[in-house]
């Protein structure tokens, strides 16, 4: 089953990646993070906070993301300007990757699918496709109706839906403004990056 719950759930067993975490922060918060896999990255999903990673200090807000592999050991949030959410994802995926990044969806006027067929209602402008890697969507805030391996599942805080590489997904309905993080890890089969489609590639 792909639908998950963060922290809770054990990530599947062709996973490339060891845990993912959603990290709540109060204003004025701090909070000190030891690597513990090969390859790590923090994203901020909401607010803003001075990072430092090995000594280096910045500010970072919601949007940005940062990377934490073998020549770093420690990521410190010295201090939340505002609350904040941060995402952890932690894992060995290799050197190739797709993309990743937060995200917001909501429902549009004008829904539509530019990608493959799909026989269920819609409410979003958003394609049901596939990748030639693993995907993962974590929700951190708001909810909605996504639709992987031909199985619709309800998406909403705490939760994350894992996609192998080669199965079409898609996020057709928003019940209420989704927010969350996309990752797609290691590049597979013909390497391609990006949304693919049946109706424009072939597998």
């Amino acid at each position: 089953m792909p639908l998950l719950k963060c922290s809770v759930d054990p990530l599947p067993a062709w996973s490339d990646l060891d845990s993912i975490e959603i990290i709540r922060m109060k204003k004025g918060e701090s909070g000190t993070f030891q690597r513990r896999s090969l390859k790590e990255k923090f994203f901020i999903g909401e607010g803003e906070c001075k990072i430092n990673v090995d000594g280096k200090s910045g500010e970072a807000k919601a949007g940005d993301f940062f990377d934490l592999n073998a020549g770093s050991e420690t990521l410190r949030i010295e201090y939340a300007e505002s609350d904040a959410v941060l995402i952890r994802i932690a894992g060995r995926w290799g050197n190739e990757t797709g993309s990743c990044g937060v995200f917001s969806m909501n429902n549009s006027s004008t829904p539509k699918n530019a990608g493959d067929p799909a026989d269920y209602p819609r409410t979003t402008e958003f394609d049901n496709h596939y990748h030639d890697c693993d995907e993962y969507w974590i929700i951190f805030k708001g909810s909605g109706v996504a639709v992987s391996e031909g199985k619709r599942y309800l998406l909403k805080p705490g939760f994350l839906l894992a996609t192998k590489m080669g199965d079409h997904h898609d996020l057709p309905i928003v019940e209420e403004e989704i927010h969350g993080v996309w990752f797609e890890t290691t590049l597979k089969g013909k390497g391609r990056a990006g949304h693919l489609w049946d109706h424009t590639h072939s597998k």
